[in-house]
């Protein structure tokens, strides 16, 4: 069950939504989730349905990343998360970086960034390494030939990173690219280079350089939940994490919030020790 309104109607207050934003017919929807009565807590999970091409830098500002995970819709949603983005304005590359790019540095990879419509998407050996690394790296091997044709139909992916050495493919990269932005979406790579050259972490790394060097303002890299995921923040300098607020660059924060996912929330926010902390940026 779910509450749907325009975004040029939410009052100023939400999230970090300001004038400039009420030009966007983007809709926002809250659908019912939990409800814990005993502590006055009850839940929404907050989606955006998308209504112009323009609005995807002011969607992903907000906090919304997109939603892939039905494939029966048509229309282009996106999720409210704890997304993590990189300020390119603060960006610097760090000591681990640049050591992980001496590692690959031997293998001599070229990037190239092809423009979607002039990349064949339907190409068998691009599907077939999509999908054997998503069978071995992502949970329950989601990303089926069926879903990936399903994201790669949203006419969000503009971009699409290669990573060759003659024949040889080390990785793709599809990404959004937008103005001002750049969401570094679903990545695949060859996993054999996975721990002898930390080669997922270099693409990532190589491609959020990239956006700084085309004078781009954030690089959004997808969500950082759980202390696995704490890799995004100590490899990248720039890191702000989306706290329901707006953006926030409060690592200690960050950090005790990804401990907490491995156990069960007491309670939100507002309601935690942390709520001080928290609020002071209202």
């Amino acid at each position: 069950m779910g509450k749907e309104l325009p975004l040029t109607h939410v009052r100023k207050g939400f999230g970090n939504v300001i004038g400039a934003l009420y030009l966007f017919s983007m809709k926002i929807l809250f659908s019912e989730y939990q409800t814990d009565y005993s502590s006055y807590t009850f839940s929404y999970a907050v989606y955006c349905r998308q209504e112009a091409p323009e609005e995807v830098p002011a969607i992903y500002d907000q906090g919304f990343l997109p939603y892939t995970g039905s494939a029966s819709l048509a229309e282009n949603y996106f999720y409210m998360a704890r997304s993590l983005r990189i300020d390119l304005s603060r960006f610097t590359s760090l000591s681990e970086n640049r050591r992980v790019d001496r590692k690959i540095q031997p293998l001599e990879i070229d990037m190239a960034v092809i423009d979607r419509h002039r990349f064949d998407t339907s190409d068998n050996a691009f599907v077939q390494f999509c999908s054997a690394y998503a069978e071995e790296r992502f949970a329950g091997g989601n990303m089926s030939p069926k879903r990936l044709s399903y994201v790669l139909d949203r006419h969000l992916i503009t971009h699409i990173f290669h990573f060759s050495r003659s024949t040889q493919t080390f990785g793709y990269v599809l990404a959004v690219i937008a103005k001002g932005m750049l969401h570094y979406w679903f990545s695949f790579y060859d996993t054999e280079y996975m721990r002898s050259h930390s080669l997922g972490k270099w693409m990532m790394w190589k491609v959020i350089d990239w956006a700084q060097q085309q004078a781009l303002s954030y690089a959004y890299i997808g969500t950082c939940y759980r202390e696995k995921s704490l890799y995004k923040v100590r490899d990248h300098k720039g890191a702000e994490f989306f706290d329901g607020k707006g953006w926030n660059s409060d690592t200690a924060l960050l950090k005790e919030l990804c401990r907490q996912d491995d156990e069960t929330k007491a309670t939100d926010m507002l309601k935690s020790e942390w709520r001080d902390r928290w609020l002071d940026s209202l």
